[in-house]
């Protein structure tokens, strides 16, 4: 990422789009949400000679520049000033700018705290422009990644990072384990994850592990839970779920890779360089890969061969696939002229000539139907209708809520602990309950 950025006179901005960003003080309730109707704004279509201040959190690092250089040239009319900032300066500034009303016009934040600028009364519900503007057949259900449970929208997704079943071709064919399909189930992962991990050098420990497991939600537990017939949230996303039954028997699945020695510990993997580095030096040889660790991976393991499958198939036989999004947000204090800009810049976005610019990036699967079948195929891994199917059968958010941060955040460390084996899943989800109901209740 680059240290910095040249700035416009615009208040400076910066964001943390990563699933560990500062949440500041979503969900707190300080203000009401944003009027909203059934009716779209009077007017859809940006006016003449406006301005319009889209802020840039990591630059072009993060966004494509030629899908901004394609919306400044096919609307001079609108006076686009954009603000170029490194993200890691956004959480202690961009509270600062909203309460001041200096906030760009448009901007993109992790989909979890656009939720909670709905409910404060900060994010645009753009429930109305998509109704007047949007036919729903043109796109995929990840549209709605910021869709409340009362119909109100307060983002656009930036681009959707599922998660599929990545596995090394090589360590398959070496250890005559027959490759993973589509109609995989957990059971059928872990038996050929039991013959994938090996001692090659006779010390007593594995050196070769089958499958490592995650300690984060989207690649780890959250997928566990689920596929096992269990709950985190409800499905109002106000009571927690841990200690259903269910729940607990994915979590001790999940921990159970690593107590039975299938995956490895925090310490192999932590000497490694984490989950994806392990996998892409041959010492694992199945891994939940997110979608846009496929850039990192080609760049730094350019010759292993590896490819995906869907993720596999949970107990009733359905699939679970979890998602991230980071989203789009209109700053609901902006002026309405500027509001009108902002949606045209993300109709723009959203249109066929941007999204085919995201699908052929690398770097998140695009929400436009006919932009996904451009994802390219020409680099690892092949298969990448394992992530784009897989969305369209079982994509589902990590149950992201106005306090999800917060709750996620206060769980996290128990869950380590469940995967360090120094508690019990029994024990370890009624601490969870606790604390993550007492949060929920709490952000109300």
């Amino acid at each position: 990422m680059k240290s910095g950025f040249k700035l416009s006179l615009v208040s400076l901005l910066a964001i943390s789009l990563t699933a560990c960003g500062n949440n500041g003080d979503d969900g707190n309730g300080n203000s009401s949400s944003p009027s909203s109707s059934d009716q779209p704004p009077a007017s859809s279509a940006a006016p003449k000679e406006m301005k319009l201040t889209i802020g840039l959190p990591g630059a072009y690092d993060v966004t494509k520049k030629e899908i901004i250089d394609g919306f400044i040239a096919k609307f001079p009319n609108i006076k686009t000033e954009i603000v170029e900032v490194p993200w890691a300066d956004f959480a202690t500034k961009i509270t600062a700018e909203i309460a001041g009303g200096t906030a760009p016009d448009v901007w993109v934040q992790e989909n979890a705290i656009v939720l909670g600028y709905g409910i404060r009364g900060v994010a645009e519900d753009l429930a109305p422009y998509i109704k007047k503007d949007l036919n729903d057949a043109d796109y995929i259900s990840g549209l709605y990644a910021s869709k409340t449970p009362d119909g109100k929208v307060y983002g656009i997704p930036h681009g959707i990072n599922p998660v599929a079943l990545a596995y090394n071709k090589k360590m398959f064919a070496d250890a005559g384990v027959t490759p993973p399909t589509d109609d995989w189930t957990y059971a059928d992962m872990i038996e050929a994850a039991k013959k994938l991990t090996k001692d090659t050098n006779g010390d007593g420990k594995p050196d070769q592990y089958g499958f490592a497991i995650s300690q984060g939600i989207t690649q780890g537990w959250y997928p566990w839970t689920r596929s096992y017939g269990g709950q985190v949230l409800d499905d109002t996303k106000t009571k927690a779920m841990f200690t259903d039954p269910k729940s607990i028997e994915g979590i001790q699945a999940w921990s159970n890779l690593v107590k039975d020695g299938i995956s490895p510990d925090a310490d192999f993997l932590k000497v490694a360089g984490g989950d994806w580095k392990a996998f892409g030096a041959g010492k694992v040889a199945m891994y939940f890969m997110q979608y846009s660790n496929q850039t990192i991976i080609n760049k730094e393991f350019a010759d292993l061969d590896y490819d995906t499958v869907m993720m596999p198939k949970s107990m009733d036989g359905k699939r679970i696939v979890p998602i991230v999004t980071n989203s789009w947000v209109i700053f609901s204090k902006a002026k309405q002229a500027s509001k009108d800009a902002a949606w045209e810049f993300l109709k723009y976005y959203l249109s066929a000539e941007s999204q085919m610019v995201l699908a052929k990036s690398g770097t998140s699967i695009p929400v436009q139907k006919n932009a996904i079948t451009e994802l390219d195929v020409n680099t690892n891994p092949k298969n990448k209708k394992a992530f784009s199917d897989g969305i369209a059968e079982g994509g589902v958010t990590t149950d992201e809520n106005p306090s999800w941060q917060e709750w996620r955040l206060a769980a996290q460390p128990i869950f380590a602990d469940i995967y360090g084996q120094k508690l019990s899943p029994e024990e370890g989800a009624k601490q969870i309950q606790q604390k993550v109901q007492d949060i929920l209740d709490q952000n109300r």
